[in-house]
C-alpha cells in the first residue's frame, strides 16, 4: 500500500494512492495515518479494504502533508555511507550514531524549507526513511526487526553544519532540529511492497544538479541491524521515524556549496517517489 496525507498542516486528511495514479478517501478507515493505525494495520494487514472498495478523491492543487501524522520520535543515523564517513572526515563508526532530531521538524515533501537565521552551511542529505509499526524492545536478533517495520518513505535529513559542528558542544541536534529540517514523502509505501529495503537507490540534486547517487546496499549497518541495534537502548513505539543515514555527495565535503534561499532540493529513492524542497530564509 501506498498511504499519503492530504491538507494543510494539521488538517490533513489520509488518503490511499493506487498503482493506476487515482487516489481514495481512507477516512471511513482511519483518522490519521498515525502510530495507532499503523499499529493496527500491522495486526490486520485487512483492515484497509481493496482501494476498489473506497470512495476515489481528487487530490489536484492540494497540499500533500508528510505521510505519517507527527511522531514521538525521530531517530537519525549518522555516517552510515562509509563514503560519507570519510567525506566527513571520520573513519566508518563501528557501532550505529544516534543522534534525534525534533519531531516538529517534519514537513510535507513538497513544503520550503527554511534556512535558519545566521546560517551560512545548510546542507542536505536524502535518507531511506523507516517507519515503525509495532512496540519494539529488545529484540532477540536482527531476523525479528522487519517484522516491527510498517513502512518505508523519502526523508531529507537537512542540516545547517555550523550549528551541527562548530557551535554544537560536542552533540549534533542543535544543527539537525531547525525548523521545517526534515521534509518527508510524498509517500509511505507499506514494508510488504517494498520488500528488501537493501535494494534501493537513493538520489538527490540541488537546482537540478546530481548531488548524491548511491543505493542503501552500501550501508554499514542496514535496516534490520538497525532496528535491532536500536532496540536494545529504548523503546521505538508506532508511528516513529528511524533515518537511516546519508550516502556522500553533501555539501560538508566541499566539492558543493552549502544552500542558500532560491536553491531547490529533490530528494528520490526507487519505488518511494521524489520530494521537491524550495529553500527559503527563515
Amino acid at each position: 500500500m501506498r498511504l499519503m496525507r492530504i491538507g494543510e498542516p494539521g488538517r490533513e486528511r489520509p488518503v490511499l494512492a493506487s498503482s493506476d495514479g487515482r487516489h481514495h478517501d481512507l477516512s471511513s478507515v482511519t483518522r490519521d495515518i498515525d502510530g495507532a493505525f499503523l499499529a493496527a494495520l500491522s495486526d490486520d494487514p485487512s483492515l484497509v479494504p481493496d482501494a476498489s472498495g473506497l470512495p476515489e478523491t481528487d487530490i489536484t492543487g492540494q497540499r500533500v502533508g508528510a505521510p505519517i501524522a507527527r511522531p514521538s520520535a525521530v531517530l537519525c543515523i549518522g555516517q552510515n555511507y562509509a563514503a560519507h564517513a570519510a567525506e566527513s572526515g571520520s573513519e566508518p563508526p563501528e557501532e550505529p550514531i544516534l543522534f534525534y532530531k525534533a519531531p516538529n521538524t517534519v514537513i510535507g515533501p513538497y513544503d520550503d524549507v527554511l534556512i535558519p537565521r545566521g546560517s551560512k552551511k545548510t546542507d542536505w542529505e536524502v535518507e531511506l526513511a523507516v517507519v515503525i509499526g509495532r512496540r519494539t524492545s529488545y529484540l532477540d536478533s536482527p531476523a525479528d526487526a522487519l517484522a516491527h517495520v510498517a513502512g518505508y518513505a523519502v526523508s531529507n535529513d537537512v542540516s545547517e553544519r555550523a550549528f551541527q559542528l562548530e557551535q554544537s558542544g560536542g552533540q549534533w541536534s542543535k544543527g539537525k532540529s531547525c525548523a521545517t529540517f526534515n521534509p518527508l514523502g510524498p509517500v509511505l509505501v507499506t514494508a510488504d511492497e517494498v520488500g528488501d529495503p537493501q535494494g534501493l537507490r537513493l538520489r538527490s540534486y540541488v537546482n537540478g544538479d546530481v548531488r548524491q547517487d548511491s543505493v542503501s546496499a552500501d550501508m554499514i549497518f542496514g535496516v534490520a541491524e538497525l532496528v535491532h541495534h536500536l532496540s536494545r537502548y529504548l523503546v521505538l513505539e508506532p508511528g516513529d521515524v528511524i533515518n537511516t543515514g546519508t550516502p556522500q555527495g553533501v555539501a560538508l565535503s566541499g566539492r558543493f556549496p552549502y544552500l542558500g534561499a532560491g536553491d531547490v532540493m529533490e530528494m528520490e529513492i526507487s519505488g518511494l517517489g521524489r520530494q521537491r524542497s524550495r529553500c527559503t530564509p527563515a
